[in-house]
């Protein structure tokens, strides 16, 4: 899953947009992606890295187990690729950040009342949690 960052990785915080579907239903298509550089990272946590094959395209994967060779990173929909499965473990040192927060962008050009933004606020901007159920789960297949 390709992910565009908007902030320089040396900044501690940074915003990234999600593309495609590998991390369905966690993360959609178009949702934004606040990400804390340099955080520490465990099992279950959704973090932004370099991919392995091409270290210019940033990735969105959950860590799923640490290996001698680096971390096990899988998307949480099984029906995709590009994870793990097909380029192996990643090495440390690709691992940017954790996604802290993620938030659905609202459209432009269209009247809201304020009972509007507020339900929006509410749907639209939730934190990513570490999903260790679900990265064991994961790790059994």
């Amino acid at each position: 899953m390709e992910r565009e960052a908007t902030a320089a990785a040396a900044a501690p915080f940074g915003i990234a947009e999600v593309t495609g579907v590998s991390m369905v239903p966690t993360l959609l298509h178009g949702d934004r992606l606040f990400v804390r550089y340099g955080a520490r990272v465990r099992v279950g946590d959704v973090v932004v890295l370099r991919h392995p094959l091409q270290q210019d395209l940033l990735v969105v994967k959950r860590l799923v187990e640490r290996r001698d060779a680096g971390w096990w990173v899988l998307g949480d929909n099984p029906a995709a690729e590009g994870d793990s499965r097909v380029f192996g473990a990643v090495p440390p040192e690709l691992v940017l950040g954790r996604v802290r927060l993620r938030y659905r962008p609202v459209t432009p050009g269209r009247q809201r009342s304020a009972a509007v933004v507020l339900s929006w606020l509410f749907s639209a901007v939730r934190p990513v949690r570490s999903g260790r159920s679900a990265s064991r789960r994961l790790r059994a297949r």
